[in-house]
């Protein structure tokens, strides 16, 4: 049995999907299993994972690309995960060597692991693409500096520092709080997101849906959210972003919110697959 399943949510871009995966052949915590969640079925990218020489067992799971139905996907990576404990990460996202190792030390499946991200600057993510295998080893360093003398153009600087929990300073990641889920960094039981059935198809766009949604819900339904900031650190590839939180899924989690049901009606289990 795996320790955990890894479900990397992707679209087209494959050379930021190749940084992550490389970023994965160096984990420390090696027995879990990777799911890649394709919101579309590029044949360029089947190719590659076709290729890419995995240390893991992995899945590649695809759709017709008919518009954004990223939690389509996510749903159906869950339904053929292995392991009961379920790691989310984005195809944009590299990852600290010690990141699953971090997520299954704290795994409880009363709990909600909630970590976040740096995003890099354009200048820092070039380096990183351009020179990886050195690159990879000198970001916390380089990340410690740019946080004393000035962070510039990082956002979330904090984020980036990864704080042994062992060490002198394992007290902090003990206080850092959770204020919300951020879907490239979270991970739970199987248990616990069949509880609520799922991530929400209602959402038919981008932001809410993947992560601020399924926080209510969790919390509505007895779980709580741990942070595991500063323990499974990631690193955000520095890119232009073309949408931020959606109005129109605003409106849709206030309606759900005031109907107060956190098991959703288009999720793992709905009326046409439970006849199936």
């Amino acid at each position: 049995m795996y320790k955990a399943t890894l479900i990397i949510s992707v679209y087209d871009n494959i050379k930021f999907l190749k940084l992550v995966l490389d970023s994965l052949l160096l984990q420390t915590e090696k027995n879990f299993e990777v799911i890649i969640s394709e919101d579309g079925e590029n044949t360029a990218m089947a190719n590659f994972i076709k290729s890419y020489p995995f240390e893991n067992d992995y899945q590649h799971l695809t759709q017709e690309d008919i518009g954004w139905r990223k939690n389509r996907a996510l749903n159906n990576a869950i339904r053929n995960a292995k392991s009961d404990w379920l790691i989310f990460i984005d195809g944009d996202c590299v990852l600290h060597p010690r990141f699953v190792e971090m997520h299954v030390r704290y795994a409880d499946e009363k709990l909600i692991l909630a970590g976040k991200r740096v995003k890099m600057d354009e200048e820092t993510s070039l380096y990183l693409e351009n020179n990886f295998s050195t690159a990879i080893h000198e970001l916390q360093k380089m990340f410690l500096k740019k946080l004393i003398v000035g962070k510039g153009k990082t956002a979330f600087i904090e984020e980036s520092i990864f704080i042994n929990p062992s060490g002198i300073f394992g007290f902090i990641p003990k206080i850092r709080k959770v204020r919300r889920l951020i879907g490239s960094n979270m991970s739970f039981s199987k248990k616990a997101i069949y509880a609520i059935n799922g991530f929400d198809e209602a959402y038919k766009l981008p932001a809410v849906g993947e992560d601020t949604d399924l926080y209510w819900r969790f919390k509505l339904a007895g779980y709580q959210p741990k942070s595991v900031r500063n323990l499974a650190v990631q690193y955000h590839l520095y890119h232009v972003e073309l949408w931020s939180d959606s109005v129109e899924n605003r409106a849709v989690m206030e309606k759900k919110q005031l109907e107060g049901r956190f098991f959703c009606k288009e999720g793992l289990i709905t009326e046409a697959n439970s006849t199936e």
